[in-house]
């Protein structure tokens, strides 16, 4: 599989697309109907038409890669089919490449750094 940061931008299609397109086909497919440059470094993500297929397009720097997965049963989850696209996480990416809901997979919380420990009290007692 692919490596993936955790700062890499996904952006999955939501209609079906023709799964006779290979890497050309994808590349223009982008360019064309998304409006995004194919070799910006973003993941883009295909389905086929019963969404048991999924197709990975990326530009790594020094060419294009396209991954493709099938289901041996079930199907991927997807977004409602409408124009446009969704942008995922790569933890959600990861999620939906591995057959499960995506739209469970939600962003690390933030969590702040304390000013001062907390713990035992500077005479040994604790707080």
């Amino acid at each position: 599989m692919i490596g993936l940061s955790s700062t890499v931008r996904v952006m999955l299609a939501t209609r079906p697309v023709d799964f006779c397109k290979v890497m050309d086909g994808l590349a223009a497919l982008v360019r064309d109907a998304m409006g995004v440059d194919p070799f910006s470094g973003t993941v883009f993500v295909f389905r086929s038409k019963r969404a048991d297929w999924v197709k990975l397009l990326v530009w790594d720097g020094s060419g294009l890669v396209l991954a493709v997965k099938r289901l041996e049963a079930g199907q991927f989850c997807w977004p409602k089919i409408k124009d446009g696209v969704v942008r995922l996480s790569a933890a959600q990416l990861a999620a939906l490449v591995g057959g499960l809901d995506w739209r469970r997979v939600h962003a690390a919380r933030v969590v702040s750094t304390p000013a001062v420990a907390v713990g035992n009290k500077p005479d040994g007692q604790a707080s």
